[in-house]
């Protein structure tokens, strides 16, 4: 016993005795500065019922508590935000005897995570940037399009009480505005927790073959089949060939009536015109009955819209 490097109980005790001490009188201070704190004193006004030594064995957790709740007044960004984790702040909350904190989620990080919830609902295939942010808080309602856009504003409002019954067929001339109302009826039935796909029909139907030999044309079909609202931009603009009339656009028609999910359509073409567009093959082949099939799944299950007004990608 006594060898060197061994220390008696007694004198451990006097070694750390003198240590406790100390820590115990910086702890009472450090405790007495948060306590003036203004956020904690609205906090014990709020909470009376907790006692005053549950803050005094808590005083790291205060610490962190008070430093986040600054950091939040003075909030970076989200991006920035330097808190424990990112996006949180801390809420205290009585536990034993103690006072811990609760990490809960910021207003900033709900609002980013909402806007990514929105962002997945919506799909899209060769559309440009400016049709996918369209709404109708920025859409012009000039006389040749504004009965067109109350019937898609009609159309989104339906479903708050289910689905709408009928999709619409937005036709008129080249630049007048059919993609837009499009876009922004993507963007207005997000609030109804709605999906959309919005496809360039020529270009989808065009990259239909690389799609067989990429071995994805099931899935690419399957989202066109089952998403809550399809849009199939600038319809009749596509090549024709039979197979591609037939069993994509077809297939995938069958499959939304059968469902009863509306699709909205946009073209340069009459239904009428559609028809026609639809019975000639880019082989010159023509077969009305195959066409006219089609049709039956289009047009007894839209509203025709016609959109007038200049050519705005010419202004």
């Amino acid at each position: 016993m006594g060898g060197r490097g061994e220390y008696t109980v007694k004198q451990i005790g006097e070694v750390v005795k003198p240590w406790l001490s100390r820590r115990n009188v910086q702890a009472q201070k450090d405790f007495e500065v948060i306590l003036k704190h203004p956020a904690l004193q609205a906090f014990i006004r709020e909470h009376p019922e907790i006692p005053r030594s549950f803050y005094k064995r808590s005083v790291n957790a205060l610490k962190q508590w008070l430093l986040e709740k600054e950091n939040c007044q003075k909030c970076p960004g989200l991006k920035a935000c330097p808190n424990m984790i990112q996006g949180h702040f801390t809420k205290l909350t009585d536990q034993l005897g103690y006072l811990e904190f609760r990490m809960q989620p910021c207003r900033k990080l709900k609002v980013y995570q909402e806007n990514l919830q929105a962002q997945s609902l919506i799909r899209s295939y060769h559309i440009p940037k400016e049709i996918l942010e369209s709404s109708f808080e920025t859409i012009d309602f000039d006389v040749g399009r504004v009965d067109a856009i109350a019937v898609a504003i009609d159309f989104c409002n339906q479903f708050a009480m289910g689905k709408p019954k009928k999709g619409l067929f937005l036709h008129g001339s080249f630049g007048v505005g059919k993609s837009r109302i499009a876009g922004a009826i993507m963007n207005e039935i997000i609030q109804y927790k709605k999906s959309s796909y919005m496809v360039y029909f020529p270009d989808f139907m065009r990259d239909i073959s690389e799609s067989i030999q990429e071995n994805s044309l099931h899935e690419k079909i399957d989202h066109l089949k089952r998403v809550d609202v399809l849009i199939l931009d600038d319809i009749g603009a596509e090549y024709v060939t039979p197979w591609k009339r037939d069993e994509i656009l077809g297939g995938v028609l069958n499959y939304r009536y059968a469902e009863r999910l509306p699709t909205i359509y946009t073209s340069n073409m009459s239904l009428d015109q559609l028809e026609e567009h639809l019975a000639h093959s880019a082989k010159g082949s023509v077969d009305w009955l195959k066409a006219k099939r089609i049709m039956e799944r289009i047009r007894h299950f839209v509203i025709p819209l016609s959109v007038n007004g200049p050519n705005r990608r010419a202004l």
